[in-house]
């Protein structure tokens, strides 16, 4: 009695065993392509569509694939992706904008490498417009004595008027040279006023885009 129940006993033991082992091989079997399926697709195939409608199935992507877009396939012909066909003509008409937006990057790269960030900019800035506001200075402070000496040499032409004597050559000619010197400086001054503006609105905009990209 004892020995019957040993073997079955023994033959229970044997067969749950023997059905986890089974189970675990199963598990085993299945892992790979559980991992399998979800790894990224690789394209094998490219097919596309020509104006006939007729399919072209090929293992690379030729100018017609681009032309008429394409369908990127697996091993299995499975559909991967879809890529729209190429418009020649919205590339054109994108061309501008694509210009423009290269333009852009370009200033903005050299923008970055001159001044680095907005304060050195900005340092920058201050340092250019302190210098025209000091030739600002000297401009309006020659011609303060320009006007000054044109009133005397003024009164010396009116002094030889009134006593009814002519006006030297020399001093006609020193008068011609001052109001001469006068208009150039006046003129030195607005130049000089025009280029403060315009450094200023110009570090303005490049201070502003540095910090667009801070």
């Amino acid at each position: 009695m004892r020995s019957q129940f040993s073997v079955n006993h023994s033959y229970i033991a044997y067969k749950k065993m023997t059905q986890k082992l089974i189970l675990v091989l199963v598990l085993v079997s299945l892992t790979p392509f559980t991992f399998a399926t979800n790894l990224p697709q690789k394209a094998t195939w490219f097919r596309y569509y020509d104006s006939k409608g007729v399919a072209n199935v090929s293992t690379n992507v030729t100018p017609n694939h681009i032309r008429y877009g394409y369908e990127a396939l697996d091993q299995n012909m499975q559909v991967i992706k879809r890529n729209r066909p190429y418009n020649a003509e919205a590339d054109i008409k994108q061309a501008p904008q694509r210009a423009v937006a290269a333009q852009k990057l370009a200033a903005d790269t050299q923008l970055k490498s001159a001044y680095n960030n907005s304060s050195v900019a900005s340092q920058k800035k201050k340092e250019i417009l302190t210098g025209i506001s000091k030739q600002l200075v000297f401009q309006q402070q020659q011609l303060k004595q320009l006007q000054e000496d044109r009133i005397m040499f003024v009164r010396q032409e009116r002094e030889y008027s009134r006593k009814g004597q002519p006006v030297p050559a020399q001093l006609q000619s020193i008068l011609n040279n001052n109001q001469k010197n006068i208009v150039a400086k006046k003129q030195d001054i607005q130049s000089l006023q025009t280029r403060y503006r315009n450094t200023a609105a110009e570090y303005d905009k490049i201070i502003t885009r540095l910090k667009a990209m801070e």
